[in-house]
């Protein structure tokens, strides 16, 4: 029965693929934007905020339509607006008589479908038969951090060789992925998350519960960890140590995704023998020395590797909270999961947001506002003690 939804899980795979496609192509533009098109700092940083807030409402909207409209549906539709969002970045900016509302768009139409996936992979992922979930879904998640190192690499070697001034031509390419996975969601099989006969909990119910509250400041905590740097390295990079721009991916965005990468594989591989606690603490505490390290050293260099170190321990904050949620809660249902995807797109849009905004206030200096997005990590170790308390309890 499990060999069925192999395919399924390959799938899904594949989807936070195109997640990262849509959330990490346009941050490797922003320079690029604000020459050709003549837009402010201010402005790029919306389009970060806009992206993740785009997918949050689609968050907070998709608990009264996915179940309506059923799984599948859902997912192919999340695919084909993925892919549309793509190639409108292509064509709007330069038929509009603003550039900057033309990407607005662009950015809209794929945000929500970026919304969508992130309610719905993990619970289809969650509902395929499988022997250690918090495995299954520690090396999902890692699937987002190959797709986040592959469009930086891809896209660096694109742009080398080609020049930057195609960069249309590859924004077409990469919506190619989103279509494709696409077909293969409208024949794979996709089990109903809860069983037969049963209801998951109501978005009251889960309201009054104060340990998905804990879980839910835990995953904002998570996407605005992960995000706060990840947004900003090929910036921090080109700026810090005046490199070229392909120098600058490559020692910022790809250096964190494929640590981040590296940190999930791990534990999709070994999770059954460590403690699902122990390396979230952990995690977390590498995340406080990360953050501190490149809001501190004078050495741009220095500033580099704890940007990577950073992508290392952020790996198992937004899996381990989905997998500590789906064991504490198990009727949490489709609400509980797109709340939670919720407050990781209200983390992913705060982070950066946060960061920029500090930076803008000190001069442009990244390296303040990056410091003064330490208190997230601080308080996602908080709420992974209090979810251990509250168990032993």
């Amino acid at each position: 029965m499990k060999n069925e939804y192999n395919k399924t899980i390959q799938a899904c795979f594949v989807g936070y693929i195109v997640q990262a496609i849509i959330n990490n192509f346009a941050p490797l533009l922003f320079l690029t934007f604000q020459r050709t098109y003549d837009i402010p700092l201010s402005q790029i940083t919306m389009l970060i905020t806009f992206n993740f807030g785009v997918q949050l409402l689609v968050d907070l909207l998709s608990v009264g339509f996915v179940d309506r409209l059923g799984y599948r549906f859902c997912m192919v539709l999340a695919h084909i607006l993925s892919a549309a969002g793509l190639i409108f970045l292509t064509v709007l900016p330069g038929i509009l008589p603003s550039a900057f509302a033309g990407i607005l768009i662009a950015v809209m139409v794929y945000a929500i479908g970026g919304g969508l996936l992130e309610v719905l992979v993990s619970p289809v992922v969650e509902s395929c038969p499988s022997d250690n979930k918090e495995k299954a879904m520690s090396m999902l998640h890692s699937f987002y951090c190959w797709g986040h190192v592959g469009v930086v690499l891809i896209s660096t070697i694109f742009f080398s060789v080609f020049g930057i001034t195609n960069w249309k031509i590859l924004a077409v390419l990469w919506a190619i992925v989103p279509l494709a996975n696409a077909m293969a969601f409208t024949k794979v099989p996709i089990r109903p998350l809860m069983e037969e006969g049963e209801t998951g909990l109501s978005l009251k119910e889960l309201l009054t519960m104060k340990t998905f509250w804990i879980l839910l400041i835990m995953m904002i905590c998570a996407g605005a960890s992960e995000q706060g740097v990840s947004q900003w390295a090929s910036t921090l990079a080109e700026k810090g140590l005046g490199i070229t721009k392909t120098a600058g991916d490559l020692a910022g965005p790809m250096a964190f995704a494929i640590l981040m990468g590296a940190s999930r594989a791990f534990y999709g591989k070994y999770g059954d023998r460590i403690s699902l606690d122990r390396f979230m603490v952990w995690s977390s505490l590498l995340c406080i020395a990360s953050y501190l390290g490149i809001g501190l050293f004078q050495a741009p260099q220095l500033s580099l590797v704890c940007c990577a170190l950073c992508g290392l321990s952020v790996g198992i904050m937004w899996p381990g909270t989905f997998s500590k949620a789906a064991a504490a809660l198990p009727k949490g249902g489709t609400a509980m999961f797109a709340l939670l995807a919720l407050g990781g797109d209200v983390g992913c849009s705060g982070g950066p947001t946060l960061v920029g905004f500090v930076s803008e206030l000190a001069g442009d200096d990244l390296k303040r506002g990056i410091l003064a997005g330490v208190i997230f990590p601080v308080l996602l170790l908080l709420g992974v003690v209090l979810c251990r308390k509250k168990r032993q309890k």
